[in-house]
């Protein structure tokens, strides 16, 4: 007689990780297919599947490996699996983003005309924690320091709070080497959402997770935007931010006011189709 056969169930840690792969997986095909300005019927008639599929797939929903292989593949991307150990994690490439692009090309564009040293995409790595900083501008003589990460949209919160922390606490170590400073005197971290009616639900969703996360009013980045850095601090704000926004218009507002203000656009694909048409 053969031996019976125990069904194991997974332990919370691995049923973690199976979702975080799910969720990666959705946001990855998610932003490739808005990159391109497809549909989820367009992305499902070249993968030949069907549009609900690929609804299920961006939602981080459980779908058979040959549908995460024909959607793939569709989006021109190679999926890999990997063994990482976190503690050797290595900072790797981020695929095409314009919107995200366009909204560190608005703020280095406005904060050039003040003078002041800056870095996109700014790579760190501090012990264990690597990755990169959307944007920084910094002030050697007034030892002052801006940092903005700038967020199309809130998929995962937890994720979202646990980097933006991090680079909180030790970014700002491993530029104050870099530059050459034994420390900063004031510190201003920004979080800077889009300004898109998915944005604003996500924010009315979860505004006193996003109030604890960011309990300062914007006050140091109008310092910033203004040519007058923070003169002392550590701060934690956010703010949504439009990168279309001409002179006429006010270009980012604050949480609180984000809570009760009117989107400026739909979503990121509406944004990236704006983009396109203007390039």
């Amino acid at each position: 007689m053969s031996p019976k056969r125990l069904a194991v169930p997974p332990s919370p840690a691995a049923e973690a990780a199976v979702a975080r792969l799910r969720s990666e997986f959705g946001r990855l095909i998610r932003d490739a297919r808005l990159a391109r300005l497809w549909s989820t019927a367009d992305l499902g008639a070249r993968a030949g599947v069907s549009r609900w599929a690929i609804y299920l797939a961006e939602r981080g929903d459980a779908v058979s490996l040959e549908v995460m292989a024909r959607v793939a593949t569709a989006l021109g991307l190679r999926m890999e699996v990997d063994l990482v150990d976190p503690r050797r994690r290595q900072l790797t490439g981020r695929p095409s983003d314009p919107v995200h692009s366009a909204m560190g090309e608005h703020e280095a564009a406005h904060l050039r005309r003040h003078g002041r040293a800056m870095g996109l995409d700014e790579p760190y790595q501090h012990y264990q924690f690597a990755g990169r900083a959307d944007f920084l501008a910094w002030d050697v003589e007034a030892r002052a320091l801006l940092r903005i990460e700038n967020r199309t949209r809130f998929p995962d919160f937890q994720e979202m709070a646990g980097s933006f922390n991090a680079k909180r606490a030790y970014l700002s170590r491993v530029l104050a080497d870099r530059v050459g400073v034994n420390s900063w005197r004031s510190e201003t971290h920004v979080i800077a959402a889009l300004w898109s009616a998915e944005v604003l639900h996500s924010l009315r969703l979860r505004s006193e997770s996003f109030r604890a996360l960011c309990p300062e009013e914007p006050l140091g980045l109008e310092s910033w935007w203004n040519g007058q850095p923070v003169v002392a601090g550590k701060r934690s704000e956010l703010v949504v931010i439009d990168p279309l926004a001409t002179a006429r218009h006010r270009p980012w507002i604050g949480l609180e006011e984000s809570l009760t203000a009117r989107p400026r656009h739909r979503g990121y694909a509406d944004v990236a189709r704006l983009l396109a048409r203007a390039a």
